[in-house]
């Protein structure tokens, strides 16, 4: 099967950025209504700025990913609260040492459809909530 150059740079390496699907953000939006988006599709900076108090994070996967988790969970210990849609890597070092402290992990069923793309991703997904609390 041939891809296209964008299609291409969203199942490789090529890219490290996956938009977030926009029924996942308005889901997890109302639920927790959020403040800030330190790390926006292509957006530059998050690390290096002062995060709100109810944050939504879609970090760069990859190598990268680690500095923002790590910065999430440490947000949290300040007693915001940071909602992470992440690669469900659960044989890395990252998540041992930072996801598995998040206050809530939900694994997410099947493999969702990034920035368009007509197929799901070539791994699953997860959401952890880091810290704050939660109002039913």
């Amino acid at each position: 099967m041939k891809r296209s150059r964008m299609t291409t740079g969203l199942f490789s390496s090529v890219s490290t950025h996956w938009a977030t699907p926009p029924e996942v953000y308005a889901e997890l939006d109302a639920e927790f209504h959020f403040d800030d988006d330190p790390c926006p599709l292509h957006g530059e900076g998050g690390l290096d700025r002062e995060w709100g108090r109810a944050v939504y994070m879609n970090p760069p996967y990859g190598r990268q990913i680690t500095p923002w988790v790590k910065r999430a969970y440490e947000h949290s210990c300040n007693g915001a609260l940071v909602v992470c849609l992440l690669p469900s890597r659960t044989d890395t070092r990252w998540w041992h040492e930072y996801v598995m402290k998040a206050r809530e992990i939900r694994f997410l069923k099947g493999r969702l459809k990034f920035g368009g793309a007509k197929q799901g991703a070539p791994f699953p997904s997860a959401i952890a909530i880091f810290g704050g609390h939660h109002e039913a």
